[in-house]
């Protein structure tokens, strides 16, 4: 059976009564049947419910009355409540937990038909660039097996990659999309802070959290972004701005004003091949007039220090209602409760997220609350303001996604925050809450994708989208 790298050849395959949802449904999960076991991109297959929706929607489409993404075929990141669903986050201290409700960005999907073939592996709780932190084992990257698919959302972009699903939901807290989108050779997006309901997200760090969407293309995000943004009751910062119409493209021809950091492109960790191809791409802009300027963002080295001080203590505080006793998993070797606490949290929790909740409860602690978190938290609104002001003079910054391609799988660190370097580019727009898309533009000579970022004013994905749709096909 021929395999869709779209939503419009998809839909126009079923409107032609070329092919059903059943058989689009039956092709993935043969995909996954044949692939998945070397990828690991999948934890959990919902076969039979999915093959029942198709049907359920092929009945819908000959009626006339199926929803504006009946067929699209989508897996979810292990971070998202899917109600009757096991919901783990990767962790064993979730082990046997099952969902009693669907997460918001789930529901409106569901109003759509779409159809949910399945749970998608991550880093625990959603920390780690490398998607080696997982109760299930490691994701590999389809690229080349002995590379990571980044994290924490690989396996939703390991997954889209392999032609596994049409598209896939991830959640971004400092790059956990754009990443692994980059290391996978996919789109994706991370919406403006409070455009897409958190509801129904596990919280690894409450201000920086958000979900979004990992594609073929620039048009299935767009797709998908116009269905799950907007207002929700059940989630309090969530905007009340109007959604746009995110698939209908801007296709003005007036030139734009591009900002290029300056310590992102002659940053001596960068790639020289992922500097020049950006270079190239600057010089292509410019010939077909746009304005593409150099500007400097002095504050790149303070992003990741700032960023692991802040979603540290967040986490801190998140993973507090984790503790053996309510739910998930409860150690064995306990007699009172104290032990229970602390032995079903040191078994239940992996290594990198018990670094970080200590971590996080040390910077919260009242000999040094005001020192670092208070700290930090001025530094964030000083990186928020300093973006602003870029924006104020350009339409977007454009920056690389990541300072290199995939790494080696079991590539292991004797100190834990190189490792953190990894976001070095991704994470201003989280501590910013600015939209930020990753575009795979690019292919190294050793045969890995890697990809550019764009940046851009709170709430402007419809200018952000357009213009990353046309970068495609520059």
């Amino acid at each position: 059976m021929k395999n869709y790298s779209s939503f419009k050849q998809t839909f126009a395959a079923l409107n032609n009564a070329e092919t059903t949802c059943l058989a689009i449904v039956e092709n993935y999960l043969s995909t996954i049947s044949e692939k998945n076991a070397e990828i690991n991109a999948f934890v959990e297959v919902f076969a039979e419910e999915a093959l029942e929706k198709a049907k359920i929607i092929d009945q819908k489409i000959s009626d006339g009355t199926a929803g504006q993404l009946a067929g699209m075929v989508i897996g979810v990141k292990d971070n998202i409540c899917i109600k009757n669903h096991k919901l783990t986050a990767s962790s064993k201290i979730l082990d046997g937990f099952e969902s009693l409700f669907n997460a918001t960005v789930i529901e409106k999907l569901l109003a759509e038909d779409v159809i949910i073939i399945g749970r998608l592996n991550c880093d625990e709780f959603a920390m780690g660039s490398a998607n080696e932190n997982s109760v299930y084992g490691s994701v590999k990257n389809p690229h080349n097996l002995s590379k990571v698919p980044g994290g924490s959302s690989g396996g939703s972009a390991a997954a889209v990659a392999s032609n596994f699903c049409l598209a896939a939901l991830g959640s971004d807290t400092g790059g956990s999309i754009r990443q692994p989108a980059a290391f996978c050779g996919v789109v994706g997006l991370k919406p403006t802070y409070s455009r897409v309901s958190r509801y129904g997200l596990i919280a690894y760090s409450s201000s920086f959290d958000q979900i979004g969407p990992i594609t073929n293309n620039v048009e299935d995000t767009s797709l998908i972004l116009e269905v799950i943004a907007g207002k929700d009751k059940m989630d309090s910062t969530s905007s009340s701005k109007e959604v746009e119409n995110y698939s209908l493209f801007n296709s003005e021809t007036k030139s734009k004003k591009i900002a290029v950091v300056t310590e992102c492109l002659e940053n001596e960790k960068l790639d020289s091949e992922i500097r020049f191809s950006i270079e190239e791409t600057i010089e292509k802009l410019k010939k077909n007039g746009h304005t593409v300027e150099m500007v400097s963002f002095p504050f790149l080295d303070q992003l990741v220090p700032t960023y692991y001080v802040l979603t540290t203590a967040e986490a801190s505080s998140n993973l507090a209602r984790f503790d053996g006793v309510h739910y998930g998993y409860r150690s064995k070797e306990t007699s009172n409760l104290e032990e229970t606490y602390t032995k079903s949290r040191t078994e239940g929790f992996g290594k990198e997220v018990q670094r970080r909740i200590m971590l996080g409860t040390f910077v919260l602690s009242a000999g040094y609350h005001e020192a670092y978190f208070t700290k930090a938290q001025q530094i964030r609104r000083v990186i928020q303001d300093a973006t602003n002001e870029i924006l104020k003079d350009f339409d977007f910054i454009l920056t690389p996604t990541t300072p290199h391609t995939a790494f080696e799988l079991g590539q292991k660190h004797k100190d834990p925050t190189v490792m953190y370097l990894e976001d070095i580019f991704t994470v201003q727009a989280n501590l910013s809450g600015h939209p930020a898309i990753s575009l795979p533009l690019f292919k190294h000579s050793n045969g890995m994708p890697f990809a550019l970022q764009l940046l851009a004013k709170n709430f402007e994905e419809q200018k952000l989208l357009s213009f990353s749709n046309y970068l495609m096909e520059l």
